[in-house]
């Protein structure tokens, strides 16, 4: 059994951009081992999200409505309108998708999500250790969550941001900044 301590993440690897203007939309495709109908719990599920996403909601993100959502160290929720949500294949509520696909016994998981083009390669290395750990948590074997500003001291997670930065052609933001300089 591995514990947070023993985990690494692997090298950059299942994402894309998408450039439309000034809208980037980072695209992640993950294999999991896991039912989709399993991965769609850990998707919508309050009680899945606080083991692994980057947020947390008051309410199932698995219906049409509104929830609030927090992610991980910002201040305040968000009001989120889920749009569309189509057990177990598609999840969408503001600028994010979801698609699970029955896959070699598992799931492969995409997501879609809009993000400011400075800080894209910092959401890749983000969503790529959420999906490591949501994937140890189907598995039985939890390592916690590991997201906001926790994240970028983690171990690995520098290196992901410098590889995403360098798949993707953009500049490794400075985060956090240093003391004067702006983000």
């Amino acid at each position: 059994m591995i514990n947070r301590e023993q985990y690494t993440p692997g090298p950059a690897s299942g994402a894309q951009v998408r450039k439309d203007g000034e809208k980037w939309t980072l695209i992640l495709v993950r294999e999991l081992r896991h039912s989709p109908e399993k991965v769609w719990q850990a998707l919508t599920d309050p009680a899945h999200l606080r083991e692994w996403a980057p947020f947390v909601t008051d309410g199932s993100l698995g219906t049409v409505g509104t929830v609030k959502l927090t992610w991980a160290g910002a201040p305040t929720p968000l009001e989120t309108r889920v749009t569309r949500a189509d057990a177990p294949k598609v999840l969408e509520y503001d600028d994010t998708r979801w698609e699970l696909e029955a896959f070699g016994g598992g799931t492969r998981l995409t997501l879609w999500h809009s993000i400011d083009r400075r800080f894209i390669s910092m959401g890749a290395a983000g969503w790529h250790i959420s999906f490591d750990v949501l994937d140890r948590l189907l598995a039985g074997q939890p390592i916690g969550r590991i997201a906001g500003a926790d994240v970028m001291k983690f171990d690995g997670w520098q290196r992901l941001n410098a590889e995403y930065a360098k798949q993707f052609g953009v500049e490794t933001p400075n985060w956090p900044p240093k003391a004067g300089q702006k983000s």
